[in-house]
């Protein structure tokens, strides 16, 4: 058995808060190196948004998922002393410390090995649009 290994940088653009799906480009990444098993693991290069795996099929799990960050690290808290970027700076950082900045996805036959309703999401916990950074790196074997 011999491992071989593909990484390509995808470049986001984020339009605010919210939950963005990236499934597809993932899956571009990985047909792209041509490799059939083995595992993806991403990592988005910011401390202000996150990477998860949620429900792809009801879009009311996004808007309940941001109604309950809302609720839970609410912008302009006056417990935060980290202001310098705007009243959705803090509260963003706090975000991404609950969620996750790193996923590992196994994947068979060149397919990413996700359950039926789930999705891969850039998580932007920032108000206004950012360009985002997301690293996939694939290893496994032809």
């Amino acid at each position: 058995m011999s491992l071989s290994q593909h990484q390509q940088r995808l470049d986001l653009s984020t339009s605010g808060r919210g939950l963005f799906e990236i499934t597809v480009d993932v899956q571009g990444v990985l047909s792209e190196s041509g490799l059939r098993l083995g595992t993806v693991q991403l990592l988005v290069r910011h401390t202000s948004a996150s990477l998860v795996i949620q429900e792809n099929a009801d879009p009311d799990v996004k808007t309940d998922l941001e109604r309950f960050f809302k609720r839970l690290c609410p912008d302009g808290d006056s417990i935060y002393e980290h202001t310098l970027e705007g009243p959705d700076d803090m509260p963003a950082h706090v975000r991404c410390a609950l969620t996750a900045v790193s996923l590992n996805i196994p994947f068979d036959n060149g397919r990413l090995l996700l359950g039926t309703w789930q999705g891969i999401y850039l998580w932007e916990h920032r108000t206004h649009p950012h360009r985002r950074q997301v690293v996939v790196h694939v290893l496994g074997e032809s």
